[in-house]
């Protein structure tokens, strides 16, 4: 195989990572980059945008979808998988090579690799249960390219990567390995990093992050927090889009949560944040953050918002537990349409009937937000839906109970209706289901992924119907789609 060109150590990462570069592994823990070396980067990213404006030093365009074959690379890899898979192996010989070879790379990941490993392990059979769709693929790792920004990211980076990924694929498939597979390897990982290298140049003229101060800081519960941020800068979203926060307890750790509230005159934005276990991102801002802290904002993202063509139709809204965070977004986004604030036309609105649903009225965290709309509102109807018992509302035949995709399928006649659906990926796929069997066309109901970019290979993932398609599900670590691939053998 023709070995990949060393890469380049530029002088702001080799600066930033001095102390990181005499770590003698990746599996102790190592200073992350700093605002230093951030700085350093956007000063870089300046100086391209402004070349760019000029029409000097323009970069080579990247490789297109429409020159890869991806199906033929798909064949191939797939014949030789069972070699490197389960890729738990392949996954940490790679960091293991990556972060001996060129150690200053190690703080450019956050201290604990586990979510990067299973982060990477997506990444991977995403792509090669997808290769032979590389339009697909190519919008799906520039939105990934657009993303990484924020980490620092450079594409000397990259190099370094695939040079670790050849010599991990050795060492994990043994005597048996092929080069030509290799190659097929190679080619689908530059498609993938060409693709990531355009979606961060598309966005140079975006801050990749924005710094915002923590104004207030309320627990809910012991396990859930309500934060508000005010961005040091303007911050554009929209309601009902999501946005990675990384907290200065977690650096380099990014984690995905719906933004709470509806863009508004003062620019705060807030998160409602629940701990799904110790040590991670949501338990450093739900137990150790405080008001003063300084979070980092990644940029907004998401389809789950309410277009022009809402206008006067009526609208369903499905929210289950945090899921409850972007629905109340829209609501707010919903009623200063009603009212004509924050700069827009008053406008008729349909009616809106809201499911919220919990496993207790303990987990109705959000209750008296609730009330408020439903007093302010006439055209809203709430209905409160529990798992373990009801909620009394004096004897109001709207406040239902039971599972919430089964209570939200039996309420009503929705085919007509624009629906959103917000909350864990069962309840979400729960939901869906139940709706479209009950008539509503699957282009009228709006969901999100979240929290990863790429569909993980654990069914059909809960993405919105423009977002990747994944398998139907592991066995033995390996998508049901590649199965037949590997029982078929090596043909070579």
């Amino acid at each position: 195989m023709q070995q990949s060109r060393q890469p380049v150590r530029s002088a702001s990462s080799a600066s930033s990572a001095s102390s990181a570069s005499s770590a003698p592994s990746g599996r102790s823990a190592a200073s992350t980059v700093g605002g230093e070396y951030h700085a350093l980067l956007a000063r870089h990213d300046a100086m391209r945008l402004r070349r760019r404006i000029l029409g000097q030093g323009r970069e080579p365009a990247a490789e297109t979808a429409a020159l890869y074959d991806g199906a033929a690379d798909q064949r191939l890899i797939t014949q030789y998988l069972d070699l490197v898979t389960p890729f738990a192996d392949l996954i940490a010989h790679l960091y293991d090579e990556m972060f001996a070879r060129w150690p200053y790379l190690r703080s450019l990941f956050p201290a604990s690799m586990d979510f990067q490993r299973a982060h990477l392990a997506r990444a991977f059979w995403y792509l090669i249960e997808n290769l032979h769709r590389p339009d697909e693929v190519a919008a799906s790792f520039r939105q990934l390219g657009h993303d990484h920004r924020k980490l620092g990211v450079r594409p000397a980076h990259y190099e370094a990567f695939e040079a670790a990924l050849c010599a991990a694929l050795r060492r994990t498939a043994g005597p048996r390995w092929a080069e030509a597979v290799e190659q097929a390897w190679v080619r689908m990982l530059r498609f993938a990093v060409a693709s990531m290298v355009e979606g961060a140049d598309a966005a140079l003229a975006e801050p990749p992050c924005w710094q915002g101060t923590v104004t207030a800081h309320e627990r809910r519960r012991p396990d859930l927090a309500v934060l508000r941020v005010r961005p040091h800068e303007p911050y554009p979203y929209r309601a009902g889009q999501f946005a990675a926060v990384e907290s200065p307890l977690m650096p380099q750790a990014w984690r995905h949560y719906s933004l709470a509230s509806a863009p508004a005159p003062d620019g705060e934005v807030a998160f409602h944040i629940r701990r799904t276990g110790p040590g991670g991102v949501s338990d450093a801002l739900v137990s150790g953050t405080r008001v003063g802290d300084v979070l980092r904002l990644g940029p907004a993202h998401g389809t789950m918002t309410l277009g022009d063509e809402v206008r006067s139709r009526d609208l369903l809204m499905v929210a289950g537990g945090t899921g409850w965070a972007p629905i109340k977004a829209l609501l707010e986004e919903w009623a200063g349409r009603r009212r004509g604030t924050g700069g827009l036309p008053q406008r008729p609105a349909g009616r809106v009937h809201l499911f919220v649903g919990a496993r207790s009225r303990a987990d109705l965290y959000d209750a008296a937000a609730l009330d408020r709309l439903a007093a302010r509102h006439d055209r809203l109807r709430v209905v409160r839906v529990l798992d373990e018992d009801a909620v009394p509302e004096n004897d109001d035949p709207s406040a239902g109970y039971g599972p919430l995709a089964e209570a939200v399928a039996r309420d009503g006649q929705w085919s007509h209706h624009l629906a959103f659906v917000s909350g864990p990926a069962a309840m979400v796929g729960a939901t869906v289901a139940r709706l479209t069997a009950t008539g509503i066309p699957a282009d009228h109901i709006r969901h999100d992924p979240v929290p990863d970019p790429l569909t993980p290979p654990t069914g059909r993932g809960i993405a919105d119907g423009s977002g990747p398609a994944c398998v139907e599900g592991p066995v033995d670590g390996v998508p049901l789609g590649l199965k037949d691939g590997l029982k078929r053998g090596r043909e070579m």
